[in-house]
């Protein structure tokens, strides 16, 4: 399984999770075991958790996915961008350079 597949899975999951959680405090609700403020309170506090969890997910992984790379030694976006940038400059630099000097011909 792809890595890919393995972040969408949990990423699924999570939002499975998420809507068990509200079905689970509507139940409540409706038992009369939680007022409704009481169900909107917890169903928010769960949802901030759950995005704050998220979040360092999020974090942990691309801090993970750089480590991997770097280790790997392939080139950055960053680092393809500068090259091609350099390459252009020295592209126009040999046209000037070659429109400057008369052509020889043999």
């Amino acid at each position: 399984m792809a890595l890919f597949d393995i972040v969408k899975n949990a990423i699924l999951a999570g939002f499975g999770v998420q809507e068990k959680v509200r079905e689970f405090i509507d139940e409540l609700v409706k038992k009369g075991e939680l007022s409704e403020s009481q169900g909107a309170k917890l169903v928010k506090e769960w949802t901030d958790a759950a995005d704050k969890t998220a979040e360092q997910f999020t974090k942990s992984f691309s801090e993970i996915s750089s480590k991997a790379l770097e280790k790997m030694n392939l080139p950055t976006r960053d680092d393809i961008e500068n090259l091609n940038k350099k390459v252009l400059e020295l592209s126009d630099r040999i046209k000037k350079i070659e429109g400057a000097q008369p052509q020889i011909k043999g």
